[in-house]
């Protein structure tokens, strides 16, 4: 038998999945395919951005080369060891940007790329520029070096420039911004690129850019190469690299989707409460509507003579008299029996009989001697849901 659903849950599961056709095109669109430009190099990416030739290349020539999915703070010790960063995505820590700089004093090799990598590094003169990087440049050699004798000249897409400083060696530039520099720290040495362009799939074919990737790896075999992935976000812990990566979206849909479905279900599956109907009238819009009806017809004198009849009944009621005695009689009773004396019950008494024959009383006179019947009756506690007798 076909499951019915009502227009409430129609509604609400087309709302969920229409979210999560949302989610899924939205993961479409903005994901990165293989020959996306923005890609980050990664030595797992075969896309033009990712670094995977470079780091094969490496394998293949017989050098030490290693992925470093650990903290810095798990960093071997400095001597023959080049840790490369690559754009790195994630800020370190004070802790691993200390064990960065140590390993650096210690003899380490650093090689970093990146407009914001001058955080890992000891000494950080990185100043971010990301228009001219929207184009690759061909950067000339600066200064004569072992690397820059090996390319004269190099293709970057350049992010950043490096602030001119009396310590550093500029390697390459355009015009008066220094795109390559190094620097020496301690017993060891920083190279900083303003793009990881020369080790990208794209980028190493060049001319040039092996050349420079490799005179900046160095000559020697038993160098131990530790490529960090760490802040690429790949790290040893499951939970780690799910945190970042793309995954957590994925997970993130399923929930979504799955909880859209037990609310679905638990809204149809609960108690049904039929929902209270609406009062046509209120109290107050009784009172009000009847309060109208006196207005417009002009009948102040029928409202004063109504309150003043319900007053004598449960008066006389009390009292044990006939509903029909005098005024003075019923002043008498109530001053002889309950020792009650006001010196106007008598003359509001009247003013309420001979409103009964006054169709010219005003609302506010009328307003009056029904308030005053109605504090006579607390006072004397005629009606059982009377006000108290004020003190």
């Amino acid at each position: 038998m076909p499951i019915q659903l009502n227009a409430g849950d129609r509604k609400l599961f087309l709302i969920a999945g229409g979210v999560f056709v949302i989610l899924v095109a939205a993961t479409l669109i903005l994901a990165k395919g293989r020959d996306s430009a923005d890609e980050i190099p990664t030595t797992y990416s075969a896309g033009s951005g990712g670094a995977k030739a470079a780091y094969l290349l490496l394998k293949a020539s017989g050098y030490r080369v290693e992925r470093w999915e650990q903290s810095p703070n798990e960093l071997p010790e400095a001597a023959n060891a080049t840790l490369i960063l690559a754009e790195p995505l994630d800020a370190p820590r004070t802790e691993e940007r200390n064990r960065i700089r140590q390993f650096v004093e210690d003899g380490g090799h650093i090689i970093a790329t990146g407009p914001y990598v001058g955080f890992f590094l000891p000494e950080n003169g990185v100043v971010p520029d990301p228009l001219p990087g929207m184009t690759w440049k061909k950067l000339a050699a600066l200064s004569p070096s072992s690397i820059t004798s090996a390319a004269s000249q190099i293709t970057l897409a350049p992010q950043a420039y490096w602030k001119g400083e009396s310590f550093t060696l500029p390697l390459y530039g355009d015009g008066d911004k220094q795109m390559v520099i190094k620097y020496k720290s301690g017993k060891g040495e920083v190279i900083w690129w303003a793009s990881a362009t020369p080790l990208t799939n794209a980028g190493l074919k060049e001319p040039g850019n092996l050349e420079f990737f490799l005179a900046c790896i160095g000559t020697d075999p038993q160098t131990r190469i530790l490529w960090d992935e760490y802040f690429h976000g790949y790290r040893h812990s499951l939970t780690e690299s799910i945190q970042n990566s793309p995954v957590k979206w994925i997970f993130l849909q399923f929930a979504l989707f799955t909880l859209a479905i037990l609310l679905t279900y638990s809204r149809r599956s609960g108690p049904i409460s039929i929902p209270a109907g609406e009062i046509r009238l209120s109290p107050l819009e009784f009172v009000r509507t009847l309060g109208a009806l006196y207005k417009q017809a002009n009948a102040t004198s029928v409202v004063v003579d109504i309150s003043y009849h319900r007053f004598r009944y449960w008066l006389t009621r009390r009292l044990g008299m006939a509903s029909n005695c005098p005024v003075d009689e019923l002043e008498r009773a109530i001053r002889e029996r309950w020792n009650f004396t006001d010196p106007n019950f008598s003359a509001t008494l009247r003013a309420c009989e001979s409103a009964h024959y006054d169709y010219t009383l005003k609302p506010r006179a009328a307003l009056q001697l029904v308030r005053s019947l109605d504090d006579y009756a607390a006072k004397l506690k005629l009606f059982s849901n009377s006000r108290r007798q004020k003190n």
